[in-house]
């Protein structure tokens, strides 16, 4: 039985406005083509979509979706093109400008951070509803950097006097006892990619100023200990390879006017055999109380290269397959 076939053709106004939705080199309509099973041709402001009667529609949806963001002033990338893709494949009555327009936080090369997801949008709208919120999925979800990001957001607007970003040291199977250097040496590696989404949103020279004046510390779990921390943004990292009785800890240190996000990803647990993992436990525990978030991301909400999705989708299989 042969697929039913359409050819459909989309006129814009602007010749300038529709050269930033094709991309250089009609790049955006070729990532386009390679996710459907379309055929797009372009003439000045014409479109011309063919193929598949459902993919024509869902390109369709895509492009004048798209072109309404750019008439808006929102500046368009190749990466916009798959998210916009994946997110009205799985719903095509979506509104991408309620996605892609809440804006989180601009950095210091006016880019703007914001979600590019159903799930990362429900995640921001827990942050902003709840005092704690846990984001629970995959790696490359966004589930960190979009944390950092309305850190920073709640800094610079005053909401709160710091940040504070922290992780469990354990990880891969390594410990920090058997890491060369002084301890500052040690932790380093566990807690760069917090600073390095700081320096992506900050700069390099104020992300380093505010932490040498201590409006942003960054230290593992366990300098937590003993502390009360108020009128902070605490954003606790790979949360799976806490312990429950640390998990327990972090979570009685938050004080008066401050707000935690817990990250982490229940299929890479770095913990030994014997301990059970304080976020699994957590995700039961904690469930139903009110001002407390559970977000959950998939591999569908993976906002890196394409291939770490297909990767994760391998490993889902393989494991899958041993559980069997």
């Amino acid at each position: 039985m042969s697929t039913a076939q359409e050819k459909r053709e989309l006129r814009f106004s602007d010749n300038q406005l529709a050269g930033v939705l094709y991309g250089d080199l009609n790049k955006n309509l070729h990532i386009l083509e390679n996710g459907t099973g379309v055929k797009i041709n372009t003439r000045g402001t014409v479109v011309t979509i063919s193929g598949p009667t459902h993919d024509v529609v869902l390109t369709e949806n895509l492009l004048t979706q798209l072109y309404g963001l750019i008439e808006t002033g929102y500046p368009v990338f190749s990466s916009d093109i798959a998210f916009g893709l994946k997110i009205l494949q799985a719903n095509a009555k979506a509104r991408l400008e309620q996605i892609f327009l809440d804006k989180v936080y601009v950095t210091t090369r006016n880019r703007v951070i914001s979600p590019k997801t159903p799930n990362q949008k429900l995640y921001i709208d827990a942050i902003r509803d709840n005092d704690v919120v846990f984001g629970i999925g995959p790696a490359g979800t966004g589930k960190t950097y979009l944390a950092v990001a309305m850190a920073v957001s709640a800094l610079v607007s005053g909401t709160v006097r710091s940040i504070i970003l922290t992780r469990p040291a354990v990880e891969a199977g390594e410990k920090l006892g058997f890491l060369p250097g002084d301890l500052a040496q040690k932790v380093d590696p566990y807690l760069r990619p917090l600073n390095d989404a700081l320096i992506d949103m900050l700069g390099t020279e104020k992300a380093f100023d505010l932490i040498d004046q201590g409006t942003i510390e960054i230290a593992p779990l366990a300098f937590m200990r003993g502390r009360t921390l108020s009128n902070a943004f605490i954003i606790l990292d790979e949360a799976q390879n806490t312990t429950r009785e640390q998990m327990k800890m972090f979570l009685t240190r938050i004080g008066f006017d401050s707000q935690a996000v817990i990250t982490g990803d229940v299929t890479q647990v770095d913990l030994p055999a014997s301990q059970k993992s304080g976020l699994v436990q957590a995700r039961t525990l904690l469930q139903g109380i009110k001002g407390i978030g559970l977000c959950s991301f998939t591999k569908a909400d993976v906002v890196r290269h394409p291939l770490v999705q297909k990767i994760i989708q391998a490993y889902e299989t393989d494991q899958s397959g041993h559980d069997a």
